[in-house]
């Protein structure tokens, strides 16, 4: 006991509240029980030969060496040449791109390097896990904006009531993990109008960008002249490419900013893996049918587990973009989602996420679970045979 206590009075106070990735706990957990993992959000399926090809290629041909901290020049000048492509936007590769180890290291990158002690920072809630540790380590307040179903829209007085003279950033992720929300022109517009007047950044998580369905626009932030120079746009390989394992993202912001970030990035991570930005090149310049074809898959696959769930009684909230969705479990008579969720993988066999954990209060998700559909069609169907074993409370 005393060895322990010892060695407790060496960790840091910042982490002190800091808990397991809840998403990560429900894959080991899948694992450990052999179930079907609905949970974490990567795919089952193969990643595009091409691009597995040119991974293949760039180490062969010997690309294995540090690149240059902010990302190998051909990459970058992908990158841009991908924002003119889709939101007609003039990007200088040299000083607004930093590619970093994924879009996670990204936002703490950046946050650690326009962040100061005492600052607040603006979250839409439910919000990806990873958001509320980031401003601890940075040192920020989170203060919360809910997104109210069915649509998970905001309330535009709760907004402007979240802004303060503390107030140094919006982090916005759009289409939305977990909710699969697509945020309006309207919405952005309203976003815009605060943070102009109370001089902030917005801070915006874009890796489900093409995953888009039943009509819906993704509206990228920086692309709206007001935001064009308080934007910092976040972004990655990982969704896209069904690449999650590559840890190839970048951060786009204006020269000032992506002087700070750099510098950050630069003593974390050093660089991002030289033979996957080679791969990169060529998953940027994907054709459009790529892309089409892409938001189609996903949507049929959305489609097929929404019916799979709905029929055994889950009561779902169908997403407009993303591969996740989130559901009301009120029917099965369970205490709460966590301990729905233990029953799903220990007994049913399905491993699904918890619905509190992307809420700063618990009680708010306690009645929701979030499945991934980013899966083989064998893989939903072996899953929607488990879960017709659940019984209704």
């Amino acid at each position: 006991m005393a060895q322990t206590t010892s060695v407790r009075r060496f960790q840091s106070a910042r982490i002190g509240e800091f808990r397991e990735s809840v998403i990560r706990e429900m894959t080991r957990l899948a694992l450990k029980h052999g179930a079907v993992n609905l949970a974490q959000g990567f795919p089952d399926f193969p990643a595009p030969a091409e691009l597995k090809a040119a991974a293949q290629k760039a180490i062969a041909d010997d690309f294995n060496q540090y690149p240059i901290t902010w990302g190998i020049k051909p990459f970058r000048d992908a990158i841009c040449k991908s924002y003119k492509r889709f939101y007609n936007l003039e990007i200088d590769p040299e000083r607004e791109v930093t590619v970093c180890c994924g879009a996670t290291e990204g936002m703490i990158a950046s946050l650690l390097a326009l962040l100061n002690q005492g600052d607040e920072v603006i979250v839409f809630e439910p919000f990806y896990e990873n958001y509320w540790p980031d401003s601890q380590l940075s040192g920020a307040t989170i203060k919360y904006v809910r997104l109210y179903p069915p649509d998970w829209d905001f309330l535009k007085e709760e907004l402007k009531a979240a802004f303060n003279s503390r107030t140094r950033a919006v982090i916005i992720n759009s289409p939305n993990n977990p909710t699969g929300k697509v945020f309006s022109l309207a919405q952005l517009k309203a976003l815009a109008d605060c943070c102009e007047e109370h001089d902030c950044l917005v801070i915006c998580d874009e890796i489900y960008e093409h995953i888009i369905f039943d009509g819906e626009k993704h509206i990228a932030p920086i692309s709206l002249g007001s935001l064009r120079e308080r934007t910092v746009a976040i972004n990655s390989l990982s969704k896209t490419f069904s690449v999650t394992g590559w840890r190839v993202g970048w951060v786009i912001a204006p020269p000032e900013l992506t002087s700070s970030i750099r510098k950050v990035h630069d003593f974390l991570t050093v660089g991002a893996a030289t033979p996957f930005q080679h791969a990169g090149v060529t998953a940027l310049g994907m054709p459009d049918s790529y892309f089409a074809s892409l938001s189609g898959t996903y949507q049929a696959k959305r489609d097929y587990l929404v019916g799979i769930l709905e029929k055994i009684g889950f009561r779902c909230h169908v997403p407009k973009g993303a591969y996740y969705v989130m559901c009301d479990i009120s029917a099965f008579g369970f205490a709460d989602d966590v301990a729905f969720c233990q029953h799903l993988v220990e007994d049913i066999g399905v491993g699904a996420v918890p619905g509190s954990s992307f809420f700063a209060d618990p009680e708010h998700g306690r009645n929701l679970v979030r499945f991934c559909f980013a899966k083989k069609l064998q893989t939903l169907d072996a899953a929607g045979e488990r879960l017709s074993k659940l019984t209704k409370g």
